[in-house]
């Protein structure tokens, strides 16, 4: 039989406390705040007032007589922790500072401070930062000797990254390069050397980055039972908040702290999680009832943000999830609009009706601060950029900094620049320092000595300018001068010129300087396809010029504390929010779901919670948006229809049919039924993409026949 666990109150709920929780909270919520303890777990779906319940459940800890010291609450940022404290302090309206609250690493480096001799540290240790760690992994790479310059060696930030992985998922140094970074697997034994001299250095001299917090931390309770016994003793009760995005340490952790008074309450979303590449581990809170079968299970599945018409398109996608807790989302908001599928004929028609149903909106007296653009991968939003660029419709990027201001396409389209005025000093001082061997200093010295001739792009490749590049660095110099002549051939061509940077030693440097270097190479792809409407390279690059530098009018007048703007953001970053108004874009098979998932089934499982993260976002309408067309090197690509919309049932949504010669002028739409398309007939041939990646060659007739 399991264990009954009594939570000891001090107080009738319903007569003494200052909270009236049974009018506060909801027929979901209430059981949960008030249940007598024990292990827990809260399945809480998206909208479904989750911090509230664990808000409030801290309340009814505190007011049961429960200590403050002897209650812990983690949570994954310390902005959530402290949102919660502080409503705690307004419920009951007393200081709650003696609870122990806040991020795993935070509740780490408590516990570390106290007993960082049992480690071998001083409890004066130093906690780096990403830069800083990022320096002294610089610094041990120089110290093994290894020559960066001479070949691609990963830099400090790439390790890091590698480091981190490693720790967060308990695999080895090895394994970890060989599944998410096999391009760096030759220097794999020096990469293990880096990582010794790292570890070696940091102890040495009395530091921690911030993955050694939950590191050693874990090592502190698995390695002296007696201060394991201490702490699970000391925290009666122990809540945590977001729980389907731990790893495997952070929930050995906890295990280990309840194990003493088994009061542990989780709570989370299986449905969301799509943080793997973090190191989030699906298999923690899905297996939470098998590592405590006797865990009380509560589902919350009452949505208080969307309606249901868009909580169905949530509901019919995750149902067929393979690997779940099933729930149902349902609210009590009324009914409203239909989702909307939109498919248009290009990216950028997908952009101008984005663009125009903003400004249709807004005339409707909707702000733009209710709307939002939400895309898998960030170089999807360089349509929308451009096209809300031109119109004056004022935009936020939380997914990176603007596209047209990201290092890489800046490090490619100085390239293309120079080719365009020999004489442009700071795209020539750009892509030189990009090889190896040449810093500011020889940059500047090449530079000087071909804008003094006639033609520099004659003279970058006369000897005395070989003459100027430092020993080691030759090699690649000649490449990048063979790169030059063969950009001169295709001038005319601006989509096969980004190409083929694209394709160059480039690519080889971007490999090792990013450890998102496939998202980078993406974005470059989506350059060269934006680049094939225009007819020369001064065309795109006034295009370019103008889109980023533009100064109109805004749709939006106000003043400077009361402006609007649209938010454009990945997916990932979106999580925990909402808008009135979402648009979900690129919503094609290959790209979203993406082909680096394809025939990989836990990951294909986390990109289909990332549809239900976007779809949830969503409070009043949601477009749902693709490109029946890419135009990329090889030519006009036919897109299909993303399998999460395909799924659907024809009774969850509407399908629009865009009139896109009236993008620039009122933008209509019209309802169509769910069989009906875009005319593609005008195209001869294109190519369809398989779910495996390749393509194969039509003639569009055949379709139509």
């Amino acid at each position: 039989m399991p264990q009954k666990y009594v939570l000891k109150t001090t107080f009738d709920a319903g007569k003494q406390s200052r909270i009236n929780y049974q009018a506060e909270l909801t027929e979901e919520q209430l059981p949960v705040v008030t249940s007598p303890g024990g292990p827990m777990l809260v399945i809480a779906g998206a909208g479904s007032g989750k911090t509230r319940i664990v808000t409030y459940r801290v309340a009814y800890l505190v007011e049961s007589g429960v200590p403050l010291d002897r209650i812990l609450l983690v949570t994954f940022t310390n902005k959530a922790a402290k949102e919660m404290l502080s409503r705690v302090e307004m419920l009951l309206q007393r200081d709650t500072k003696g609870i122990w609250g806040g991020t795993f690493h935070h509740i780490g480096n408590l516990m570390l401070r106290k007993n960082a001799a049992k480690l071998g540290f001083s409890s004066n240790f130093t906690i780096l930062d990403r830069g800083d760690s990022k320096e002294l992994i610089d610094a041990c790479i120089a110290e093994a000797q290894i020559d960066t310059k001479a070949r691609r060696f990963p830099k400090g930030d790439a390790l890091q990254d590698i480091f981190s992985l490693a720790l967060n998922t308990e695999r080895s140094i090895v394994d970890v390069i060989a599944y998410n970074y096999a391009q760096f697997e030759p220097l794999t034994g020096e990469i293990e050397g880096v990582f010794k001299l790292y570890v070696d250095r940091k102890r040495k001299n009395n530091i921690m980055d911030f993955d050694d917090l939950l590191f050693y931390w874990w090592k502190l309770l698995h390695d002296h039972p007696d201060v394991a016994e201490a702490y699970a003793a000391k925290f009666q009760h122990i809540l945590v908040d977001e729980y389907q995005d731990t790893n495997r340490l952070q929930a050995k952790i906890i295990d280990i702290l309840a194990a003493k008074h088994r009061n542990l309450m989780v709570v989370g979303d299986d449905s969301q999680s799509i943080y793997s590449f973090r190191g989030a581990h699906f298999k923690n809170i899905i297996n939470f009832p098998k590592h405590y079968p006797d865990a009380r299970f509560y589902k919350l599945e009452i949505n208080h943000r969307s309606t249901p018409e868009i909580l169905s398109v949530a509901n019919s996608s995750i149902m067929l999830a393979k690997d779940k807790f099933e729930k149902s989302l349902r609210t009590n908001r009324p009914s409203g609009q239909k989702p909307i599928i939109v498919p248009l004929t290009t990216a950028s028609e997908q952009a101008a009706f984005i663009a125009q149903r903003m400004l249709e909106l807004r005339e409707e007296g909707r702000s733009l601060n209710e709307m939002a653009v939400l895309y898998r991968s960030h170089y999807q939003s360089m349509e929308v950029q451009m096209e809300l660029t031109k119109r004056g419709i004022p935009f936020e990027v939380r997914s990176g900094i603007r596209f047209f201001e990201e290092a890489h396409i800046k490090d490619v389209m100085a390239h293309i620049k120079v080719l365009h005025n020999p004489k442009d000093e700071i795209s020539w001082q750009r892509t030189l320092k990009l090889l190896p061997k040449i810093g500011p200093k020889t940059a500047d010295k090449i530079f000087q000595l071909i804008s003094q001739a006639a033609d520099p792009l004659r003279a970058i490749v006369e000897p005395a300018v070989l003459s100027l590049v430092p020993g080691g660095g030759e090699r690649e110099f000649k490449r990048f001068q063979a790169l030059l002549a063969t950009l001169l051939e295709k001038i005319g061509q601006p989509a096969e010129m980004i190409r083929i940077v694209s394709e160059s030693s480039y690519a080889e440097y971007l490999k090792a300087q990013y450890p998102n270097w496939r998202e980078r190479l993406e974005d470059l792809a989506q350059l060269g396809s934006y680049a094939t409407q225009f007819k020369s390279l001064e065309e795109l690059l006034s295009a370019l010029a103008l889109a980023s530098g533009i100064e109109s009018e805004t749709v939006v007048e106000g003043s400077e504390g009361d402006k609007e703007a649209c938010v454009l953001t990945t997916i990932h970053q979106a999580k925990g929010l909402e808008w009135k108004i979402v648009f979900v874009v690129w919503l094609a098979d290959g790209r979203f779901p993406s082909y680096l998932s394809f025939n990989k089934d836990e990951e294909m499982e986390e990109e289909r919670r990332l549809f239900y993260v976007a779809v949830t976002r969503a409070k009043d309408e949601l477009y749902l948006t693709y490109p029946l067309i890419y135009s990329g090197y090889d030519g006009e690509v036919l897109m299909k229809i993303s399998r999460y919309l395909e799924e659907l049932p024809d009774w969850a949504y509407d399908r629009w049919e865009i009139e896109t010669d009236s993008f620039a002028s009122a933008g209509t739409a019209r309802e169509t039924a769910p069989e009906e398309i875009v005319d593609l007939s005008q195209y001869r041939e294109v190519k369809v993409k398989s779910n495996k990646g390749d393509f194969e060659a039509i003639d569009l007739k055949d379709l139509f026949n």
